[in-house]
């Protein structure tokens, strides 16, 4: 452990480690030291000058904070502990003269900047600068860039921070801005006018604490004090990024991230930030059912009478989609069961093992990537599958952590030794001999879905377990469904997997499965009743729609990819006639002569977490029992089968992205990225 060093701070002595800087050290000590370029989770700067302080006995000029650490402070007279001031006449006139600096060129369209309200030069500038300009010469201006249909430039009100810059090269990996020129001719600009080349860019937006980076999709729509604030969860991954979701009246107007040093730390994927504008579309508002081939609008009580008379007596099967919370889960598969039925979680086909959490969970937690030294993926592409966490790993690796690959060769933004891209490779790497230095090194095995999806999927699982035992690793199952941990928690599995539970089914139930293909009827195909939000696949195939709500318009518990069980709320309501998805359930329980034993969404969860006892400990990661699976062949005699990517294309994995304009937007210009360069006419 440090040692800690007293440094006395405006006549208060603390203890601190001296390997702190003196902003963080001011920090701890409850004092605010104003800053623009500094940032906790980027390289230092040192470039905007405002977070100056004055340090005792040391040059006769006020020192950057963020850049000074305390074991470079030198003892007072007589061996008395360093000492700095924050509110001295030196440092009062200090921040005065580098906000009069900051604003010399900064132009005054505050009314109309999107930043307004939520600026953190309005504020700096209220605090710490002067009400008067001594500056008369005319202000310059810079050319606005094109980053592409996210983040909106406004350049000429850039105080070069350059948190961008820093945030694009360090987190992001994608080394496209820049800043060029010198003195006034300095400006920040991306690598040959590209626009940017990552599905984390949002964040810079939140980076950015002036004006010149705002929302494209935003602006111009609300002001932060119309907005009405709910903390919640993200279900666009697995990873369960925290985040707050802001409305204004019924609609989500943005979606934020919070800070969880569990999960996102404070990022948050493009997809999971707009995805907001899919809320809107292509919603199902009513209750539909099919007659003579076609849709036509019905009220709930004959939806529901038309459903109950479809399942009685009849061998129903129960399908789970990807944004389904655990509640409604549990209440589906109390109703199909109920019935003599059978219910199914995987609908993509992995492989998981019921009740062994080691095996459909792992060992490890998001926040171990962070000490790894060594992490070996298998079957995945972090990077498409849960970007955030792919940020995670790129930090292990610029602390020196050594990355291995299983799978097809990709850009992860950070080197990694390719072993290999089929099973022969999983089965070399599980049965070689581990040294004992290797062992003792803090190891993290990642196994993605691409891993998992194909008929050998328990034998990989088994090898990637076996790996793990043998390293004396820690074992991450990357999912890339939100709801697909908390089903299988409890138990919405059935033998044999998907073909199983399809086969011989005369009526499914589809719980926002889109992802399935369901024979149609014209072909002796099953009745489909689908309960979802979007009029997605699962809607065209339906005979019976059941309008719900989707993660922002209730109450619901999902469960990330960790284990970790997270509340997501309501912040708003479901247009039209749709219902809570726990509800439309209960409905269907009584028509069905079956009524389950709750009226309220508190009630089901006393029953849940009764059953389920982990589920109640909100934002806790459960120690899983390690049961290892015996070995089997994989992928016939001598695994040369490639492993597959889950995720083909990141902005359009489920129905809410699948009806946002903007995704599709994003998706055609990956695409076009993706596609080969044409050949030079000769």
């Amino acid at each position: 452990m440090t040692d800690l060093r007293t440094l006395r701070i405006d006549g208060r002595d603390i203890e601190v480690d001296p390997n702190l800087t003196l902003i963080q050290a001011c920090e701890i000590a409850g004092i605010e030291i104003p800053r623009f370029c500094y940032h906790e989770r980027l390289s230092i700067a040192g470039n905007c000058r405002m977070c100056l302080v004055e340090v005792v006995g040391g040059p006769p000029k006020p020192t950057a904070s963020c850049a000074m650490q305390v074991r470079d402070l030198r003892p007072g007279q007589n061996g008395a502990p360093p000492e700095i001031r924050t509110n001295s006449p030196m440092v009062k006139k200090a921040r005065e003269g580098v906000m009069e600096f900051l604003l010399i060129n900064h132009p005054l369209d505050c009314p109309i900047c999107d930043q307004g309200g939520e600026c953190d030069l309005q504020d700096q500038a209220m605090a710490y600068g002067v009400d008067f300009s001594r500056y008369r010469e005319p202000k310059r201006a810079v050319e606005e860039l094109n980053l592409g249909p996210l983040v909106e430039t406004h350049m000429t009100r850039c105080i070069s921070c350059t948190r961008c810059v820093r945030f694009i090269t360090e987190v992001a990996g994608v080394p496209q801005m820049g800043q060029t020129g010198r003195g006034e001719d300095s400006e920040i600009t991306s690598y040959l006018n590209q626009t940017l080349d990552t599905n984390l860019q949002g964040n810079i937006i939140d980076l950015c604490p002036v004006g010149a980076l705002v929302s494209r999709p935003y602006a111009f729509t609300a002001r932060p004090w119309e907005l009405t604030k709910t903390e919640s969860i993200d279900v666009m991954d697995a990873l369960g990024s925290s985040i707050r979701i802001d409305t204004k009246g019924r609609e989500v107007m943005r979606i934020l991230p919070r800070n969880h040093d569990g999960t996102n730390e404070e990022w948050l994927s493009d997809k999971s930030r707009f995805v907001w504008d899919g809320l809107r579309r292509q919603r199902l508002d009513r209750p539909y059912i099919r007659e003579n081939g076609r849709l036509r609008e019905a009220s709930w009580p004959e939806a529901l009478e038309a459903a109950a008379a479809a399942m009685k007596g009849r061998r129903v099967a129960g399908l789970i989609g990807d944004l389904a919370p655990v509640e409604a889960v549990f209440a589906l598969k109390q109703l199909i069961e109920g019935q003599g039925g059978v219910v199914e979680c995987r609908t993509d086909g992995a492989w998981l093992p019921a009740g062994n959490r080691s095996g459909y969970v792992g060992t490890a937690r998001v926040a171990d990537l962070d000490d790894a030294q060594m992490i070996q993926l298998i079957g995945t592409n972090p990077r498409n599958e849960a970007p955030v966490l792919n940020a995670r790993i790129r930090k292990a690796w610029l602390h020196g952590a050594k990355i291995g690959l299983i799978g097809p060769a990709a850009d992860l933004t950070y080197d990694y030794a390719h072993v290999g891209t089929d099973r022969a490779a999983l089965a070399g790497l599980s049965g070689a001999d581990i040294t004992d230095e290797t062992r003792a090194k803090p190891t993290v095995v990642v196994v993605g879905m691409g891993a998992l999806r194909e008929a050998d999927g328990e034998a990989v699982l088994a090898h990637a377990m076996r790996l793990a035992e043998n390293s004396a690793s820690k074992l991450l199952v990357l999912h890339t469904a939100a709801s697909r941990v908390g089903a299988m928690d409890v138990g919405a599995v059935t033998e044999g997997g998907l073909a199983a539970a399809i086969e011989g089914a005369e009526v499914i139930f589809s719980l926002g499965a889109d992802e399935v293909e369901i024979a149609p009827r014209a072909k002796g195909g099953p009745f489909v009743i689908y309960q979802g939000s979007h009029g997605d696949r699962g809607a065209h195939r339906a005979d019976l729609i059941l309008p719900a709500a989707c993660y922002t318009e209730e109450n619901g518990l999902f469960v990330n990819t960790e284990g970790r069980p997270q509340l997501a709320l309501r912040a708003n309501f479901p247009p039209g006639e749709a219902k809570e998805n726990w509800a439309i359930l209960r409905a269907l329980s009584s028509e069905l002569g079956a009524t389950q034993p709750w009226d309220n969404l508190a009630a089901l969860r006393r029953n849940l977490v009764a059953a389920h006892p982990h589920l109640g400990r909100v934002d806790e990661v459960a120690e899983n029992e390690w049961q290892a699976l015996p070995l089997r062949d994989m992928g016939g005699a001598e695994g040369r089968v490639d492993f597959r990517p889950a995720v083909e294309e990141f902005y359009l994995t489920n129905p809410i992205a699948r009806a946002s304009v903007l995704m599709a937007e994003l998706a055609a210009i990956a695409a076009e990225r993706r596609a080969p360069a044409p050949l030079a006419a000769e």
